[in-house]
């Protein structure tokens, strides 16, 4: 697609389209599962071992190989497995080898030392066509020895060969054969034979040495020729991979027939692993989780069942909130009861997708960076995310960049324009000297030895006028946004004189300009760049354009139409990539021709810059990135956290993951059939089989019905090919280029479109109007209703029964900003909880939708927990306000305990406390990320959760929307310099509220405590005890809040003087100096009369 460099805008409902600005034929097909009873050596079937399975000699990789083909390997050979390396290990019925000794466990004397060597011939067991055959698993049906079929190479030529028992004198003594029935062969092309009946003797025949030897009996050589000649090929294949395919994936369907595959190739291995985590750590973790379970039922038995009479209020108050506690842990801790850990390995990943002087074979991708307020988003952040981007370490023909300006801002626009530039030289410079991290803003600003593992001479005088080229783009940036400031009345004007079609933000033409890609467009050393593309829908009033969901959608749809790359990855416009190699660690999963085919994303941890040592407010999430998640690899895959994910665009579109093949189920071989054994089996299986031909039977017939009906009113194969068309039009929209592209599975343009055509239909996708009467935002793409749409969208996979994947790279794949003053932080937090209410409160609520589908029970869990953590936020907030009431009350929650009640509580505060240690330890998580998660759960609790609890139910109950806020990205202000940025929010008056409220009680129990003398002290300790715990967890926030006290808002000190002046009110009014009996007046002991 060339636009000359100019950019396209329209409207395909207006019918507008308009150029401004001078300036997959081949389908991969799936991994075909290679048979099991086929030795891949020698050809033969698989011989049945005595348990009834096929026979297998490796345990680790169960490469197929008869039993003949394992004991020459054994005893002629290296003793390996020929794909894992594995060493043999022997099989009862084997004769034993040299090196047998360290690991031999089966006690198999009678064929341990039997080695295929028979002394005389009485040794050879003959069978004639009178004798019974025996049943023994040493024999075969013939009653010949299995290992002296294997061996009989072996034996001496002096001895003839017996004819079915009988011998031929005719026939000279080096000419003999044994020729074998074809009832005792397993194999089919070693030595068939033509036989009908047993009662006929067969005539021998003489062998003919112009003839494969292999017809004549197993005691032949042609086997043994076959195997070192296989064995041959390995070693001369051993570098040559054949991987067919076009690019997209590998066709892996006819290379894995192969005979000359090498397959101990490094190359054919699987490109990730599985690492559990260590039984010293997860064996004693589940052991506590299961004793806090007792302790919790025995604190719960004490609890209710020694209520307070004179406090009823505050007992019923606080076992309630304790009971929803509890709920609340089992449902965040049992999904973490499988966590693992990946490993994935690169260089397999190139060995098979990249052979020198070919083409690379690795999958195309499509990046998504979404953008929509430049005030707020700086444009800097954006150009450094795109720069990152476009250097990536993978082939330039293989990425395409979509960035989304979801605000149609000309500063945007603009400054993207000159990232192309920039992008001329900064991607060379990252390819030829391999640089870490490639977004220049963090390279040149790390704090480290940037020489340490540079040796290239001219790298230091580059790198310098790198930085001084880049200062220079960075002003020229600086330039934009400072003009962007202001406005002018007539709205922004193109270079050519053009107004910019983004002037009105609510009320614009959807617009597309492609920067780099298949233009001509390269950087200074000659080199293609990879493809960049600016996109900003189409909005209109009236029409709900469903936010950051509406915008990747319309991502999607666009990069279908431009590149269609089988693999998409967003991130924000804040997240730039920190490792290069990321996209490769993702293909690690998504093309492992195993286990890729059923991945529908990657997720990668979210991790931080610029934030400080102490991470007051817990911006990093160290305990849900490094805990939770891998908790959730081990089970069905990570949730979607919106950003940092490599998805599959197939599982997008809404398409369920490949049903699994499941193995043959053993059949039964008793004689007769009324075993007792499997015959009620058998009987449960015959039944179960007639409904299902039942079912199948009218199911045809109503599908037959419905042919005889539409073929009556269609008339002809072409009009229901139109109506198949309709379906999918229906579905995904009314562009037939992007339905076409929608049906290709790995990806590709279609042939049959030209490329003048694919603009039109980039802009007819991105329409505002385009979505209406389709799925999208219902089961494809996206999914609309919620703020937080990234849950939504992974859950949705999930139900259709695909498996996410956790990727944790040594070097952190992506690094973003986070806001790290205690304002955008809560409103961050309160716009992820609003999310999760409106799915709670929305028919996608895992606790009811997806049933029958493929997700797993522990997933469900973990998804609900993830949607019902707001409510959290009452029973938490009385709970923090009870401490104050029992101080300023003289009143507990708890009785004064017994022994066995003091026993009780320290055992649950052990078990927390283990609990969490336990944690740390296999997360790899340190005790102060632990404590600062635990205090911000509580300060978002009480303030972002409660707040989100109240304005979902608004919205959903009473229609009342509230605006999302985008969360402020800092630009280069100075280390740390939004910290103590104080800015006023309604979020603050709860935690306030608590402070304030617990603090005077303590004060007012220390008060009480001194008036009343030293008895009072000791019932002071455990309400006391309790006020610090609120205090301790709220400590984050208050030193937020006097940081620096000229910046603390006059309404907050209102708000605050104004809560004190009522809780001081209520204290007099409760007066807990003064006896509950009435005043007691004495006598003071001075005589008043007296004057």
């Amino acid at each position: 697609m060339n636009t000359g460099g100019r950019l396209v805008t329209g409207s395909h409902n207006r019918n507008e389209f308009i150029l401004i600005n001078a300036d997959e034929n081949a389908r991969i097909k799936c991994v075909r599962v290679l048979s099991d009873q086929i030795c891949k050596i020698c050809g033969d079937e698989i011989e049945i071992a005595e348990d009834g399975d096929p026979f297998v000699a490796c345990n680790e990789c169960a490469f197929p190989v008869c039993r003949t083909c394992y004991e020459y390997e054994r005893r002629e050979g290296n003793q390996t497995c020929p794909k894992c390396k594995t060493r043999y290990k022997r099989i009862k019925g084997s004769p034993r080898v040299e090196g047998d000794e360290e690991e031999e466990d089966i006690d198999d004397l009678d064929n341990e030392f039997d080695y295929g060597y028979p002394n005389d011939i009485d040794d050879i067991p003959v069978l004639s066509g009178s004798h019974h055959v025996r049943r023994d698993s040493s024999y075969t049906m013939s009653g010949i020895s299995p290992n002296l079929e294997h061996d009989s190479p072996l034996l001496n030529s002096e001895i003839p060969l017996l004819t079915y028992g009988e011998e031929n004198p005719d026939i000279s003594s080096d000419r003999h054969a044994l020729i074998v029935p074809p009832y005792m062969n397993n194999g089919y092309n070693v030595h068939p034979m033509p036989y009908t009946d047993l009662s006929i003797p067969l005539q021998p025949r003489p062998m003919v040495p112009e003839k494969d030897i292999a017809v004549y009996g197993y005691g032949s050589v042609a086997w043994k020729d076959r195997m070192e000649e296989w064995r041959k090929r390995q070693n001369d294949k051993l570098q040559v991979m054949k991987h067919a395919g076009n690019g997209n994936g590998g066709n892996f369907g006819d290379d894995l027939e192969d005979p000359d595959m090498p397959m101990m190739d490094e190359g054919r291995q699987p490109l990730s692993r599985k690492l559990p985590i260590s039984s010293s750590w997860i064996n004693p973790y589940r052991i506590v989780v299961i004793l806090r379970l007792v302790i919790l039922g025995l604190f719960f038995h004490y609890r209710i069942l020694h209520p307070l009479k004179d406090a009823y209020g505050l007992w019923l108050t606080s076992v309630i909130c304790e009971i929803w506690f509890a709920v609340s842990w089992i449902m965040d801790q049992f999904p973490k009861w499988y966590p693992i850990t990946r490993e994935t390995y690169l260089d397999r990943l190139s060995l098979r997708y990249e052979k020198e002087g070919k083409p690379s074979e690795l999958s195309s991708v499509d990046v998504f960076v979404s953008t929509v307020d430049p005030m707020k988003e700086p444009p800097l952040i954006t150009a450094n995310t795109v720069l990152s981007i476009l250097s990536v370490d993978y082939p330039v023909d293989k990425v395409a960049c979509y960035v989304s300006d979801d605000g149609a801002a000309m500063l945007t626009f603009e400054a993207l324009s000159e990232t192309s530039e920039f992008a001329r030289r900064w991607v060379p410079f990252c390819k030829k000297y391999n640089i870490e991290p490639r977004a220049p803003e963090w390279h040149f600003n790390q704090k480290m030895d940037y020489l340490k593992t540079k040796v290239h001479p001219a790298f230091v005088r580059e790198r310098r006028a790198m930085k001084r080229d880049y200062e220079e783009f960075k002003v020229r940036i600086n330039r934009l946004a400072a003009t962007a400031q202001k406005v002018p009345e007539d709205g922004w004007t193109m270079q050519d004189g053009t107004p910019w079609p983004g002037n009105n933000v609510r009320d614009h033409p959807g617009m597309i300009q492609v920067f780099h890609g298949q233009d001509g467009v390269r950087d200074i050393e000659g080199n293609e760049l990879p493809r960049l593309v600016y996109v900003s829908r189409e909005k209109r009033p009236g029409f709900d354009h469903h936010k950051k969901a509406g915008a990747m959608n319309s991502l999607v749809r666009v990069s279908a139409i431009l590149s269609n790359a089988p693999y998409m990855l967003n991130v924000d416009c804040d997240h730039y990539i920190n490792n290069s190699k990321a996209i490769r660690e993702a293909m690690c999963f998504m093309m492992d021709p195993q286990v890729g085919k059923k991945i529908c994303y990657v997720q990668f941890p979210q991790r931080f810059d610029g934030i400080d040592r102490n991470d007051r407010y817990s911006n990093r999430n160290v305990v849900f990135f490094d805990i939770n998640m891998k908790g959730l690899d081990g089970l069905q895959g990570p949730i979607y956290v919106g950003t940092g994910c490599v998805f599959r665009r197939q599982a997008l579109y809404g398409y369920d993951a490949p049903a699994k093949k499941k193995p043959p189920s053993k059949t039964c071989n008793c004689f007769p059939k009324w075993c007792c054994l499997c015959f009620g089996s058998r009987k449960k299986k015959n039944a179960t089989n007639k409904k299902k031909k039942v079912k199948s039977r009218e199911a045809s017939k109503q599908i037959h019905a419905i042919e005889n009906i539409e073929g009556e009113i269609e008339g002809s194969n072409t009009e229901k090919s139109n109506s198949t068309q309709l379906k999918l039009e229906k579905r995904f929209g009314q562009s037939p280029v992007f339905v076409a592209s929608a049906l290709l599975e790995n990806g590709g343009i279609p042939l049959d479109i030209s490329p003048a055509s694919l603009v039109k239909e980039a802009i007819q996708v991105i329409s505002c109007g385009y979505e209406d009467k389709t799925e999208w935002g219902k089961e494809v793409g996206w999914i609309y209703g919620s703020v937080t749409e990234d849950i939504l969208t992974g859950f949705k996979m999930h139900c259709h029964g695909w498996r996410s994947v956790y990727c944790i790279p040594k070097r952190p794949a992506f690094k973003g900003s986070a806001p790290i003053n205690l304002t955008d932080r809560l409103h961050q937090v309160l716009r992820w909880a609003l999310g999760s209410v409106e799915i709670l409160l929305s028919k996608h609520c895992p606790i009811w939708y997806g049933y029958g589908g493929g997700l797993k029970f522990l997933e469900r869990f973990s998804y609900i927990n993830s949607v019902v953590y707001p409510l959290t936020s009452i029973p938490l907030l009385v709970y923090c306000t009870l401490p104050a009431i029992c101080l300023l009350t003289g009143k507990f929650i708890v009785p004064e305990i017994s022994n066995y009640a003091s026993i009780v509580f320290m055992a649950l505060f052990i078990s927390i406390a283990a609990t969490g240690v336990l944690e740390m330890l296999w997360g790899g998580v340190g005790i102060d990320d632990w404590w600062r998660n635990e205090q911000f759960w509580v300060i978002g609790g009480v303030s972002s959760h409660l707040f989100a609890l109240f304005e979902g139910l608004l919205k959903v109950l009473a229609g009342v929307n509230t605006n999302f806020t985008v969360t402020s990205k800092a630009a280069d202000d100075g280390e740390f310099s939004d910290l103590y940025l104080f800015k006023w929010t309604s979020l603050l008056i709860p935690p306030v509220s608590l402070l304030i409220i617990n603090i005077v009680g303590v004060v007012v129990g220390i008060s009480d405590a001194i008036n009343n003398g030293y008895d009072s002290w000791g019932p002071l300790f455990g309400r006391l005890f309790f006020a610090f715990w609120v205090i301790i967890h709220l400590y984050p926030f208050l030193k937020g809040l006097l940081g620096k006290l000229h910046r603390v808002p006059p309404i907050l000190v209102v708000w605050s003087i104004l809560l004190s002046s009522i809780l001081t009110l209520l204290w007099v009014r409760i007066n807990p100096f003064v006896s509950r009996d009435g005043i007691l007046l004495e006598i003071c002991g001075l005589d008043c009369d007296d004057s």
